[in-house]
């Protein structure tokens, strides 16, 4: 990582450009080629601690004033690195989810599935007569039959619409 210290008001002595590039090595973790630029002033009681951080083409920047220089380096620390790893973990979510949108189904894997149970519904049976079920399939256009349990009879029936569009078909178990 290349570093640049600047000082304003302030000299910047072996200590503190030691201390600045340790921690910097936080940081430097994350990529394999970055620049800081590192701006430190004394005003007064606080001291101001500025660094930018630019690799891979993105900015990251944090601004922190303390009392104690060394606290200030520390609380901009803590700043980037929680930028760059929020930036990474979104980084990491769009390609995942790319990756998903992108994928394509093979035709010839779902030609090969031949009588097998691909998909399994469940839903609730309750007892109605035949002429309710008629209109209870009504409510749903989308469906093509209704199974139900016939109030007359006590067996499970299944009521489905013909092709003609207009009328209706029972089946009902024999015995």
């Amino acid at each position: 990582m290349k570093i640049k210290i600047i000082g304003k008001e302030l000299k910047i002595t072996e200590a503190i450009n030691d201390y600045v590039e340790k921690k910097l090595d936080r940081i430097n973790k994350y990529f394999e080629n970055a620049e800081a630029d590192v701006t430190l002033k004394a005003e007064k009681n606080e001291q101001t601690a500025e660094i930018c951080v630019i690799a891979n083409g993105e900015k990251y920047r944090a601004v922190t004033e303390d009392k104690d220089l060394y606290a200030s380096i520390d609380k901009d620390i803590d700043i980037l690195e929680g930028q760059i790893r929020k930036a990474k973990t979104k980084k990491e979510k769009m390609m995942k989810d790319a990756s998903i949108k992108t994928m394509e189904i093979d035709s010839n894997i779902i030609s090969e599935i031949n009588n097998e149970i691909i998909k399994t519904s469940y839903y609730e049976i309750k007892p109605i007569t035949p002429e309710d079920a008629v209109l209870k399939l009504q409510e749903y256009p989308t469906h093509n039959f209704l199974v139900f349990i016939n109030v007359e009879t006590g067996k499970v029936n299944v009521i489905h619409k013909l092709k003609d569009g207009k009328n209706y078909g029972l089946v009902q178990p024999e015995a």
